[in-house]
């Protein structure tokens, strides 16, 4: 994970905030049982396979808790993990490390679980030109770490928020309806209104439209819910004038048929909003 995150605002804020929310300070368990002087490792174990994200989130948690806890990297951001082995290694004091244990795993967790789904869509279209993109449907607050984990497992960042880039959906059409307003002249309105080098994707439901959006300019043009014969009509029929995203009722059952249709990217929703969290433990050595 670069410095930039680790030492983004918003990111420290969300472990404050993780941390506040499990009022980690006031852990009356163990301050009740154990000595405050008392020293001891720990170490963070994969209970099961999976991609790994989140190791250094989860060794910032510790060292907002305690900043003179050591920790040791074992394993790295990105590397597929297995059943029992060691991510991090933690030493100092034993209060300190029980303190942060949880919200340290539960990051790690949630974040593995998105690297882990996100890498199966990419195996799953190897071989063919077809990019694995994310969504915004990503937990609120959460973005920047979720969009971070879908990296590590292999796919690429859409927009990151709403001033990464002119998307044009269908609600904004919906909204434009009553001007009589043609996709030509939606695409030239963007554009003209658009600061200089901002990128212009429209969503689309027909190859009809798809052409129309390529021929006004479009940078992108989403292809939503639309039939896999369609799309490929679409794919030889904008013959790159406009690169080509599908989106909609994606799955791991049919991603390898989309890519197979030509189309530059594939956005999937699906690996933030229904990724299964990958199971952690932490263990005191004895």
């Amino acid at each position: 994970m670069d410095e930039e995150l680790l030492n983004n605002p918003q990111v420290n804020q969300l472990i404050e905030l993780a941390l506040a929310e499990d009022s980690a300070s006031d852990d009356v368990t163990s301050c009740a049982l154990i000595s405050p002087q008392q020293q001891g490792r720990a170490s963070i174990v994969s209970k099961e396979g999976g991609v790994l994200a989140g190791s250094n989130i989860a060794a910032l948690v510790f060292g907002k808790i305690e900043p003179s806890l050591e920790i040791t990297f074992c394993r790295n951001d990105g590397e597929r993990v297995d059943e029992g082995d060691k991510i991090l290694s933690i030493s100092g004091n034993t209060t300190a490390i029980l303190k942060a244990e949880r919200v340290a795993l539960n990051f790690l967790s949630r974040l593995s679980g998105i690297a882990t789904e996100t890498a199966k869509y990419v195996t799953e279209v190897s071989g063919t030109e077809a990019v694995i993109l994310d969504t915004r449907k990503t937990i609120p607050g959460m973005r920047l770490l979720e969009k971070y984990a879908v990296r590590m497992g292999g796919g690429q960042n859409h927009r990151m928020h709403l001033g990464n880039g002119i998307l044009i959906k269908d609600n904004h059409i919906a909204a434009l309806k009553q001007q009589s307003i043609s996709i030509n002249d939606i695409i030239a309105r963007a554009i003209h209104n658009a600061h200089a080098g901002t990128q212009i994707e429209i969503e689309v439901n027909t190859v009809t439209q798809a052409l129309e959006a390529a021929d006004a300019g479009a940078d992108t043009v989403m292809l939503d819910n639309m039939p896999l014969e369609d799309m490929r009509q679409a794919a030889e029929q904008v013959a790159g004038r406009a690169r080509l995203e599908a989106s909609g009722g994606i799955s791991l059952d049919n991603v390898r048929a989309v890519a197979m249709t030509g189309v530059d990217y594939i956005s999937v929703g699906a690996i933030t909003h229904s990724a299964k969290s990958i199971d952690f433990s932490l263990d005191l050595e004895v």
